[in-house]
């Protein structure tokens, strides 16, 4: 996109949100257009001021993150959301992801690399940090038996797609990796999420990483 992304920041702690609009405000391609600082403040502000990605703490008293992520990803035309908490436990990844989050990332994050995943998500890319990846393929369960009736129904190109989202990969990398255009990969990518129930990319790239086909 041609214009500033716009990002609005939810954080209980008012030192946290200070700093992230300090911080992405000095990025030159972001501009921060507010700062809430519970769940229910949150949702007033991005319809107040349509941001196209909303930085979401989890843990806050009242409305919590995923509330609120909810009631924004249930808005017409939502913003991505992504998730921000200090412990990436499967509860929270997966409450966050199950209310719509578009990412998930932890508070340690560098500096940095937010920039670069605040433009990822605004683009429509899966924000799942590589570390909260590796640990769900380690601690997941085996698939169930018998197996998902829906991935048994997904095609030989469909699977190879699903491999690469569950490896973090771009629509580009993708395309490369598989010798097809990148239409043909959001083609396949928007089946996917029919087949397999998933609203967004986050979804499937988590549904691909715990090892479910």
């Amino acid at each position: 996109m041609t214009e500033p992304v716009r990002v609005l920041v939810v954080d209980d702690e008012p030192m946290v949100g200070e700093f992230l609009r300090s911080l992405l405000d000095g990025a030159g391609r972001l501009t921060v257009v507010a700062v809430g600082h519970d769940g229910a403040e949150g949702v007033e502000l991005v319809v107040r001021h349509e941001p196209h990605v909303v930085l979401m703490d989890l843990r806050m008293p009242g409305v919590d993150g995923v509330r609120a992520t909810r009631e924004i990803r249930a808005l017409p035309d939502p913003p991505a959301v992504i998730a921000m908490t200090t412990v990436d436990t499967d509860e929270h990844v997966l409450g966050a992801l199950d209310a719509g989050a578009s990412g998930f990332i932890l508070k340690t994050t560098p500096p940095a690399q937010l920039v670069p995943l605040v433009l990822a998500a605004a683009a429509g890319t899966a924000v799942l940090s590589p570390e909260t990846l590796d640990r769900l393929r380690r601690g997941s369960p085996p698939p169930p038996d018998p197996p998902d009736p829906r991935l048994a129904r997904l095609g030989g190109r469909e699977r190879d797609v699903l491999g690469l989202l569950g490896e973090g990969r771009t629509n580009a990398e993708i395309a490369s990796r598989l010798y097809l255009s990148e239409g043909t990969v959001k083609g396949v990518v928007s089946r996917l999420m029919t087949h397999l129930d998933c609203t967004n990319r986050t979804q499937l790239a988590l549904l691909a990483a715990r090892g479910i086909g």
